[in-house]
C-alpha cells in the first residue's frame, strides 16, 4: 500500500458523531489469535470477504474466539461461495492493509460496495462495547456497540445481523 490512512480519520469520525471512546495503546495486533494482552469489552475480529464473482464484499464482525465457517457465512448471506478478499481490494475499498482491517474503513467506500455484517452472537446491548483499530494496529478504540451501529448508519453502511 503506497499511502496508509491517517489514524486521525477515525478520531475525526468519532468526534463528528459525538462518540465517546476508550483508547488502549499496545503492541501491534495483526490477529486476535494468541495475543498476550487483555483488552476491555468484548473483542471481535474483522474479516473482509468477497463473493464468488468478486462483486459483493463483506466486512464481517465475529467474536474473537469464534471460528469462521465460510460455507455457512456464504449460505447466510445468500452468496454461492465466499473467499478472503485480496490485498488489492482491502486497499481499494477500505484503504487498509492486511492485519489492520477496521470498520472505520467504510468511510472510504463511497460507492457502497462493502456490506457490514455482524454475527448475531455479538452483544449489541446498550452497555456492550466493541474495539477497533483506528487504521493502526497498535491502538484499539473501544466504543459502545450502539454508537458503532449509529456510525455505520451515518456512513450509509447499515449493519446486517446474521447467524454466522
Amino acid at each position: 500500500m503506497s499511502v496508509l490512512p491517517d489514524p486521525s480519520v477515525a478520531y475525526d469520525l468519532l468526534k463528528e458523531y459525538d462518540i465517546d471512546y476508550e483508547r488502549l495503546d499496545h503492541e501491534p495486533i495483526t490477529s486476535v489469535q494468541n495475543i498476550d494482552i487483555v483488552l476491555p469489552g468484548q473483542q471481535v475480529k474483522n474479516l473482509f470477504l468477497k463473493g464468488k464473482k468478486g462483486k459483493h464484499f463483506y466486512l464481517v464482525l465475529l467474536h474473537d474466539e469464534k471460528r469462521a465457517d465460510i460455507h455457512q457465512l456464504a449460505e447466510a448471506l445468500g452468496d454461492k461461495r465466499l473467499s478472503f478478499a485480496s490485498d488489492h481490494y482491502l486497499e481499494e475499498l477500505l484503504h487498509v492493509e492486511p492485519g489492520v482491517v477496521t470498520p472505520f474503513g467504510v468511510f472510504y467506500d463511497i460507492e457502497h460496495k462493502v456490506e457490514v455484517i455482524v454475527d448475531a452472537e455479538v452483544d449489541r446491548s446498550s452497555t456492550a462495547t466493541v474495539g477497533f483499530h483506528p487504521f493502526t494496529n497498535t491502538t484499539t478504540l473501544n466504543i459502545k456497540y450502539t454508537d458503532f451501529d449509529r456510525l455505520m448508519r451515518a456512513l450509509d453502511h447499515p449493519i446486517r445481523i446474521i447467524e454466522a
